[in-house]
């Protein structure tokens, strides 16, 4: 990402689309996703990107055209805006709950979109089996395990055996495979949880044709779970000063940055952007040290918001920003920054491009 201060193209930035703005660099996410599809290749696993982090079918296209099997979606909302921009092979990594969301869902099934929902529970189980009744077509779900991160998912081999031979059970339904989103200290522990699994469905007649792994912490160990099938990795696109923490991404490998603008310098250490809450987000990123790193200050410290204010501490700087300059900030967590906004900036290198939509924003049904 170019440096801002008195650059052509934050001029550029402010003078068309005004700040804050969040800006994707478009030849780095380009590098992200072939890193992305040559790593996925290499330990002989589909690459099942996940939307959630950039919620654009111009960008989910993009990972389809280099390589990615299908696309992961965290909502069903997510995966009807996907379907309507051309995409396919959608994997929904949730428990879909309820029958709105079971009609919007046979819906899709019965417009020939290729789409799989996950369950940990028979609720959700029972609910698909409708939805595919309803559709008058066969639906394919996943059951997703729980191997120690304690989000959703069945806590022990046992329950997700039974579940799969509910789902088994069920005409219209078709039992495909496993969900995991193993703790990154926790393989070990994982590959017993699935060996397990295997077993058990192999004595029902059973048999997991997906294994679906996840995480951009994850890609480190690609490969670690023997028996996975595909992966799905969303904040490897862009990258974030999270991902820079866990070490899976370097500065050079963050796409995407918010612009914004030094707008008050009321004290010698003190300053404020024109980014708050409201664009950066209060995300602590997991005890990361402020809110943002800023690239041409990296000794600055984003200390704290208020909406429509960031909170510059500026006492460790020996250079210090002036009242309107540009700066670019990399956020600690990339995923709800885009979430914020309706569109994303995007540049080459030094040259403006233009702007795509967040089509899925706020898709959080």
């Amino acid at each position: 990402m170019p440096e801002a201060q008195g650059s052509p193209l934050a001029r550029a930035i402010a003078t068309t689309y005004g700040t804050p703005a969040v800006v994707v660099d478009l030849d780095i996410v380009e590098r992200n996703i072939e890193r992305l599809q040559v790593a996925c290749d290499t330990a002989g696993l589909a690459n099942r990107p996940h939307i959630k982090t950039h919620k654009s079918p111009v960008l989910a296209a993009l990972q389809r055209d280099k390589g990615a099997k299908g696309i992961t979606c965290q909502k069903l909302g997510e995966a009807e805006v996907m379907a309507a921009g051309g995409l396919d092979d959608i994997l929904i990594s949730y428990n879909l709950i309820g029958e709105e969301k079971m009609a919007r869902l046979a819906r899709l099934v019965r417009e020939g979109v290729n789409i799989r929902p996950c369950a940990d529970n028979p609720v959700a189980v029972d609910g698909y089996a409708d939805a595919a009744r309803a559709a008058e077509r066969t639906l394919g779900v996943l059951v997703e395990c729980d191997t120690g991160r304690e989000r959703a998912g069945v806590e022990t081999p046992g329950e997700a055996i039974e579940l799969a031979r509910r789902i088994a059970g069920h005409q219209g339904l078709r039992f495909d495979g496993l969900l995991l989103y193993a703790p990154e200290n926790k393989m070990p522990e994982s590959q017993a949880f699935l060996d397990a699994v295997q077993a058990g469905l192999a004595e029902h007649g059973l048999e997991a044709k997906i294994v679906s792994t996840g995480g951009t912490p994850n890609l480190r160990q690609l490969g670690a779970i023997t028996g996975a099938t595909e992966h799905r990795s969303g904040t490897s696109i862009f990258n974030d000063r999270m991902m820079m923490a866990c070490g899976a991404a370097t500065l050079a490998d963050c796409a995407l940055a918010v612009y914004a603008t030094v707008v008050s310098r009321a004290g010698p250490d003190r300053g404020i952007l024109d980014s708050g809450s409201k664009t950066l987000t209060a995300d602590p990123g997991g005890g990361l040290d402020g809110y943002g790193l800023i690239r041409e200050y990296p000794q600055a410290r984003i200390k704290g918001f208020a909406e429509e204010h960031g909170m510059l501490d500026l006492g460790a700087c020996d250079r210090k920003p002036a009242i309107g300059e540009t700066v670019s900030i990399v956020p600690n967590h990339v995923c709800v920054v885009v979430n914020m906004v309706d569109q994303l900036v995007t540049v080459r290198g030094n040259e403006l491009v233009g702007p795509i939509p967040v089509a899925a924003r706020g898709k959080i049904v």
